[in-house]
């Protein structure tokens, strides 16, 4: 059968690669088309757009990128309908997907949605346009099928993809990793300052202050792989930085301790149990408008899933050094580290068991077919 995949951003660009790795398991002959990145792109298929170009982070960037936003939909719809997909695929990325998703279903297609966009944390009404628009919803995260169900919507909680990936992965080892990378003996700083470019550079500066107040770590930048190393060289001064592009897991493997861009990653960081602090800054106007909007007491993964504090979160202006080192200092604590693996625990055993991209695949395969 025909599939149409529309990820938008790393993060589904990686849950899209795993699902199309399932799809293709589970119809061998399966034919997919899909907006999406390289880890899909390295599975198969035929890419149409590269996320790289519709990155666009925070409510003002959207709106001064509204032209380019308009012609990728127009263009969208139009190579939909040359494909005349069996199945549409929506992976998150809500602002983009759901204008397509609206158009897909009066146009007759069957359309599916893997990883719900976040009604439960802002403008909620949009569960409605969900509800006319979307045949079949499959969500990773158990509290967004309650969040559902207060509407009367019946959606498939399939567990987190993120268990798959990080448990099929090969493990490195680390004075092997260390060596092929150039790191010394030193503890090892993880900071993942993000995948836009808009974010690494209101992120990255701001970590990598405390670079001189810890002599006795090194500290190692998480490449994204949408972005290019002289662009990360640009805010690099000390010799006690290290970049490693593409292989942020390898690195969180064997990690001492991360500071974490709030989003996907906070969830991997806790899943390989490294202690994390977590940092969110947009631009000021950006930040208002979703201070007005957002209804969460949290914003990162851990914490939300959790329903409880786990892991600090700087956000705005208290994302600073000062605040920073302090958080840092805490989560060096041998005690500390104890109480946040624990939750690490309880946090990986309510994303449930292994196999949701296989979940989702098949439920996706048997909708295609009916």
């Amino acid at each position: 059968m025909k599939y149409y995949i529309l990820a938008g951003e790393a993060s589904g660009d990686l849950h899209g690669a795993n699902l199309m790795k399932a799809l293709y398991n589970v119809d061998t002959d399966a034919n997919i088309r899909f907006w999406g990145g390289d880890a899909m792109q390295n599975v198969g298929g035929t890419l149409v757009k590269h996320y790289k170009e519709r990155a666009f982070m925070g409510f003002i960037e959207v709106i001064l990128n509204l032209n380019k936003i308009f012609k990728l939909i127009r263009f969208c719809k139009k190579d939909i309908a040359e494909f005349k997909p069996d199945v549409i695929v929506f992976i998150d990325n809500s602002g983009f997907n759901l204008r397509i998703a609206k158009w897909a279903k009066q146009a007759g297609f069957k359309t599916n949605y893997y990883i719900s966009p976040q009604v439960w944390a802002s403008r909620a009404k949009r569960v409605f346009d969900i509800k006319r628009d979307i045949d079949a919803m499959y969500v990773i995260l158990p509290f967004v099928e309650d969040f559902y169900k207060k509407y009367d919507y019946d959606v498939h909680f399939v567990g987190h993809p993120l268990i798959d990936a990080i448990a099929d992965r090969t493990q490195v080892k680390d004075s092997t990793f260390r060596a092929e990378n150039n790191l010394g003996d030193k503890p090892i700083i993880a900071l993942l300052p993000g995948s836009r470019k808009q974010e690494i550079t209101k992120m990255l500066s701001v970590m990598l202050s405390l670079v001189d107040d810890y002599p006795d770590y090194q500290f190692v930048i998480a490449g994204a792989p949408s972005q290019e190393f002289s662009f990360y060289q640009t805010f690099i001064t000390s010799n006690n930085v290290k970049f490693i592009d593409n292989k942020t897991y390898d690195l969180l493997s064997i990690s001492t301790a991360a500071l974490v861009t709030s989003g996907t990653a906070t969830l991997e960081t806790a899943l390989f149990k490294v202690p994390q602090v977590v940092c969110y800054k947009g631009s000021n106007i950006s930040y208002q408008i979703a201070k007005r909007i957002i209804t969460l007491k949290f914003i990162s993964l851990v914490n939300l899933v959790m329903d409880k504090e786990v892991v600090i979160e700087l956000i705005q202006n208290d994302f600073n050094k000062k605040r920073l080192q302090q958080e840092l200092d805490k989560i060096l604590e041998a005690e500390n580290r104890k109480t946040m693996f624990l939750n690490y625990f309880e946090l990986e055993k309510r994303l449930g068991g292994k196999g949701a991209s296989k979940k989702t695949a098949e439920l996706i395969y048997k909708s295609a077919q009916n």
